[in-house]
């Protein structure tokens, strides 16, 4: 039984800390959290009762020292870092301490590919062919780890050594092994996922499916519960499959199983299993009830852990309504999906209820904070839950319009628009929709106006910054005034127009702007910096717009003209030219990475390189030119 001497080291950073903490004070758990210097005074390390400082997440003696130091019962993981380390379990159990996750013996056979293939097979679940049996296109993927990394589509064999070599050293940097398996990639897919928990007493459930069919790059972008594509016979052999394999390995606490459904044949494979709690958990305890309750996974996890049985049956889990979770993460999403990194001046997150639906939101993320390359890029999850798909989808749509994080550029804009999207709504999306289609980034007019018009109204003040917490405060007669964004824009106060379009301010408070732009009512979180080098920004509808006046760019490099910038922050792997070698376009002149994503910097036309500025292990931020190539 659980009981206040029960101490738990939180072995991880972020949202997921600051959730297992909630959980673990709930239950009158003392928590101890770990940290680095950068993250001394991050939310998780308040979230929690001690702290201990560690050089690296990543340094397995180091834990598990500090655990023991601190006397503590258990080590909750969470997600990423060791959460997946068979020497980490080892490590843990030699020094007497508990893990929060299965044993060393299971996560060594099921955490990697390879090994839980065989396992599979032999528990007579479906797999995905490999080897001969898969013809192009064949998906390379590492066999240790996952969450999308060292993985890469091949199509034709011309391709394939450049994309092994890639996927290998994505895979060592991410998991310190660079084994890979070739396997058969399904087009059209679908990506099913069965939430299992086994307790110590022999009970393994199941706590029915989730949909991540919606990716980019093999990484997950929503996720949903329960399935919306499957039938109940197919929800009924999903799930069999996923119990059937974790009592085969003697499974206990809670993990994932991974499947694909070829949407064209009807034929599910197993991917992988992840011994793990997931990051889209939440969607899972939004629909699950037993008891009329709603399930809180991480207080299963403790309970199994403390050698409690789980005490249920199948019957007793049911599915109630439906639950969307968008990942937040820092990244350019309308520009490659690219890392951003920066210091978040204004957080917003959405409310408990939006229309029909609830809302949960899982961050750790504050205001004046520093989002670095040096981490994963996701800030939090926004989670929506319905009596039904459609009423989840639009509460979640209301909460992402409600979410805003102004100083770096965040994908919610992107995330909006894809759950407002038809194709979303059709439930028609599979695992390669987003590699190839194009989600419709919003316009920029309305915020262009917004700023133009909080603009106009700071320049007429006498009274300093007009836009402080109390709203607007006007002091000057109204009169045309010229703003200067990305381009001229023209506020006539008098007249109530924006380069002509009709502006009506309803109201303002604490950066809110309120508005009927041409009709249309608009709500928006506007910052305005006066001054020299201020860079005006508003998020609307989920999307952060920066507007740099024009005589503030001078000096950047001019797209086209040959030169090569960083288009992340991040640290350069490799450079493959010299001055003076001629490249042919599309030619790899070097590679960078930032949060363990690496792109190619590849020569823009054919010519001469006339200038490399970076080395090999060097850090550069967003925009850094790296290279010049003078045309031919």
């Amino acid at each position: 039984m659980l009981d206040p001497t029960m101490r738990v080291l939180i072995a991880n950073r972020g949202e997921i800390a600051v959730r297992v903490a909630r959980t673990c004070r709930r239950l009158g758990l003392p928590t101890v959290a770990i940290h680095t210097d950068l993250d001394a005074d991050a939310p998780h390390v308040r979230a929690c009762d001690e702290a201990a400082r560690v050089s690296s997440y990543l340094d397995v003696d180091e834990v598990v020292d500090q655990a023991r130091r601190h006397g503590c019962w258990a080590v909750h993981p969470g997600y990423g870092f060791l959460s997946e380390r068979s020497a980490f379990a080892t490590a843990l159990e030699q020094a007497g301490i508990v893990l929060v996750g299965p044993s060393a013996a299971v996560m060594e056979q099921m955490g990697r590919k390879d090994a839980a293939r065989e396992i599979a097979i032999a528990a007579g679940v479906p797999v995905v062919p490999t080897g001969a049996e898969a013809p192009y296109p064949v998906l390379v993927k590492a066999a240790a780890g996952g969450g999308g990394k060292g993985m890469r589509v091949v199509r034709s064999e011309a391709e394939m050594d450049e994309a092994v070599a890639a996927a290998r050293r994505e895979a060592l940097s991410a998991f310190g092994d660079d084994t890979m398996l070739v396997e058969k990639y399904v087009e059209h897919g679908r990506h099913i996922e069965v939430q299992v928990i086994g307790d110590t007493h022999g009970t393994v459930l199941h706590l029915h499916e989730r949909d991540c069919s919606t990716q980019r790059r093999h990484q997950k972008v929503l996720e949903e519960a329960p399935a919306p594509t499957i039938d109940a016979g197919a929800r009924d052999r999903i799930t069999r499959a996923a119990v059937d394999l974790a009592a085969h390995v003697g499974y206990v606490n809670a993990g994932t199983v991974e499947f694909l459904l070829d949407a064209e044949t009807g034929e599910f494979y197993f991917l992988e299993m992840n011994t793990r709690l997931q990051v889209e958990h939440p969607v899972t305890e939004a629909t699950t009830r037993v008891g009329g309750e709603e399930l809180d996974l991480v207080e299963l996890q403790l309970r199994v852990a403390a050698g409690e049985p789980l005490g249920l049956t199948q019957d007793d889990v049911r599915l109630v309504g439906h639950a969307i979770e968008a990942r937040v993460y820092a990244e350019d999403s309308f520009g490659g999906f690219l890392p951003q990194a920066g210091t978040a001046s204004i957080v917003r997150w959405p409310g408990a209820r939006a229309g029909s639906g609830t809302v949960r939101v899982d961050h750790a993320l504050e205001p004046g904070q520093v989002v670095s390359t040096s981490y994963d890029p996701m800030l939090g999850k926004v989670v929506a839950h319905g009596p039904d798909r459609e009423s989840a989808r639009r509460a979640l749509v209301e909460a992402l319009d409600a979410t805003a994080i102004l100083g770096l550029t965040t994908n919610a804009g992107f995330l909006r628009a894809l759950v407002a999207s038809d194709e979303f709504r059709d439930a028609t999306i599979d695992t390669a929709w987003l590699d190839t289609a194009a989600v419709e980034e919003p316009s920029a007019d309305v915020p262009r106006a917004l700023v133009a018009w909080v603009s106009a109204m700071l320049t007429s003040s006498e009274r300093g910054h007009a836009f402080q917490s109390d709203g607007f405060r006007l002091g000057a007669a109204p009169a045309p005034t010229l703003v200067e964004l990305d381009r001229e824009v023209l506020v006539d106060r008098a007249a109530g127009t924006v380069d002509g379009v009709p502006f009506r301010q309803l109201g303002a408070a604490d950066h809110v702007l309120e508005a009927v732009v041409d009709g249309v009512t608009v709500r928006a979180v506007v910052n305005v910096q006066p001054g020299p080098t201020g860079v005006h920004e508003v998020v609307w509808r989920g999307q952060r717009f920066a507007f740099t006046p024009p005589d503030r760019l001078a000096g950047s490099a001019v797209v086209g003209d040959g030169t090569i910038t960083a288009p992340m922050p991040g640290t350069v792997l490799d450079v493959r030219v010299a001055v003076d070698d001629v490249v042919e376009e599309g030619q790899v002149l070097g590679t960078m990475e930032a949060m363990k994503m690496e792109l190619s910097l590849k020569a823009p036309f054919a010519g001469t390189v006339t200038a490399v500025d970076v080395a090999a292990g060097a850090q550069v931020p967003l925009g850094a030119p790296l290279f010049v190539v003078e045309p031919q």
